[in-house]
């Protein structure tokens, strides 16, 4: 099956990908169903999850009913229990449930919250569009659930218009990553929150790049995958800070219990960039 997913992953365009998936996630979840390990996203617990990458192939990391990995679970277990993103109007106006570490709502007004989400994962995709409590806009060039098709350097959107940003493994693609950044910051609202995941080797103290390497062999052997332009260092963090976001890196696996890591199937260490303008 790994070499079966490592040809699917290296021949397929990511477009039918996603198109094929739709068939695909429910036999694979009924194959894989036990109660070894728990998608946090769906509450649906499995045998084993799938082996995903481009290079080298990673383990028991894909899940078989949302095809969530290990950021996407770390990411929604962080919205789930530090912030306010996931409650309802009536919950939100309950006092007992406003132990929330970051308030991304308005208390007064209880307004939908505006969220722009870059190259939708479909984890979150239909989760996040039946939600009541936001006004959910997609966006992307190429992706079949982009409501937008949109150049990430020329945004079509008026500056300070959106609450919340999800732009996540996006960025290592985009040759003018501070054109980018620059973007994301102007049609963030003030005091808005974004969240920026990017695969990041944490052992380098800097980003490295080199664009004389062409070969799709060589740079997914160097970069990661084959359409990456970059890998990021410790320094991403100060790069955004630069453009002007107030950044906290937030290593949220520390803060769970090592058999909720393990459980959930998450990769222990992964920081995640929390933004705010």
């Amino acid at each position: 099956m790994k070499k079966l997913f490592k040809l699917i992953l290296n021949n397929i365009p990511r477009p039918i990908l996603i198109r094929l998936s739709y068939v695909a996630r429910p036999i694979l979840a009924f194959l894989l169903r036990g109660t070894k390990f728990t998608d946090p996203i769906d509450g649906k617990s499995f045998k084993s999850f799938l082996p995903y990458g481009y290079g080298n192939q990673r383990n028991n990391v894909l899940s078989p009913s949302t095809l969530s990995l290990e950021r996407h679970r770390l990411l929604w277990l962080y919205l789930q229990n530090e912030t306010d993103f996931f409650q309802s109007e009536q919950i939100s106006k309950s006092s007992s449930k406003q132990n929330k570490s970051i308030k991304l709502r308005n208390s007064e007004t209880n307004s939908p919250l505006k969220v722009l989400h870059f190259a939708p994962e479909q984890a979150f995709y239909k989760k996040f569009k039946t939600q009541q409590n936001i006004i959910y806009t997609t966006t992307d060039l190429l992706s079949p659930l982009a409501d937008v098709k949109a150049d990430i350097c020329n945004l079509p959107f008026t500056d300070n218009c959106y609450d919340i940003i999800f732009c996540n493994h996006v960025l290592e693609h985009i040759p003018d990553d501070t054109k980018a950044m620059q973007e994301l910051y102007r049609v963030l609202k003030p005091g808005g929150m974004g969240i920026f995941q990017i695969p990041q080797d944490l052992s380098r103290a800097k980003t490295f790049s080199d664009d004389a390497v062409t070969n799709q062999k060589e740079r997914a052997k160097i970069f990661g995958q084959y359409d990456h332009v970059r890998v990021y260092g410790y320094d991403y963090f100060d790069k955004l800070r630069s453009i002007g976001f107030k950044v906290i890196e937030e290593d949220y696996t520390s803060k769970l219990a090592p058999e909720f890591v393990k459980k959930y199937c998450l990769a222990k260490g992964e920081i995640i960039p929390v933004c705010f303008k």
